[in-house]
């Protein structure tokens, strides 16, 4: 079973989330991860308050991590439905990903939105596809 660190080493491949964003891993297990973005003004919309878009990419960060962290196996999204709750006016977001069934190829996870002063910001379910094996990384 891979590390923390282990599982940080190989989702800092994703450049987007880790580089653009700023998305980190705050916990993974199989099944579940917790990650986080800390709110800085390149991801704010002309309200200044989190774009979705900024939104929506920590969440899908966090189901790639609690679907792929510990598997052999890769999972993409495959389709999502989002639900934007309320507006973000902390300095945090935290997303917390978890498994609510894996069959062999689809997956269905739910992910919870949350900023540092409390506020539910989105709640996302995620049907996850599943395929076989993990691309071997080429030199």
């Amino acid at each position: 079973m891979p590390t923390l660190d282990q599982i940080r080493a190989c989702f800092a491949g994703d450049r987007f989330a880790t580089e653009t964003t700023g998305c980190e891993i705050v916990s993974a297990e199989p099944g579940r991860a917790v990650c986080s973005m800390a709110v800085r003004p390149g991801l704010l919309n002309a309200n200044f308050v989190p774009m979705g878009g900024a939104i929506f990419t920590l969440a899908d960060f966090a189901f790639a991590v609690a679907a792929n962290g510990h598997s052999t196996r890769v999972t993409v999204t495959q389709q999502v439905s989002v639900t934007f709750l309320s507006a973000s006016r902390g300095k945090v977001l935290t997303a917390e990903a978890a498994c609510i069934r894996a069959g062999h190829r689809t997956c269905l996870y739910t992910v919870d939105v949350t900023d540092d002063l409390g506020a539910q910001v989105a709640h996302l379910t995620i049907n996850g596809y599943t395929v076989d094996p993990k691309p071997v990384e080429k030199a």
